[in-house]
């Protein structure tokens, strides 16, 4: 089981990665939130904190 955070509005959502391919050939790594539990369900990484967007209550990984 991942990260999962509860918003203000009650509503669970799940972290989740996945690796992609930039334009310029370069790997990264993004992190998402969705409200199920996917295979490919992560925990929050090291130096990374969760933060609410204040419009739409939906969560957000950011630098610490």
């Amino acid at each position: 089981m991942g990260y999962s955070h509860k918003n203000s509005k009650g509503v669970t959502y799940y972290l989740h990665s996945k690796d992609v391919t930039l334009r310029g050939g370069r790997n990264q790594t993004i992190y998402y939130f969705a409200r199920d539990e996917r295979s490919n369900s992560c925990d929050l990484p090291a130096g990374k904190q969760v933060v609410e967007s204040s419009r739409t209550g939906l969560p957000l990984v950011k630098k610490a």
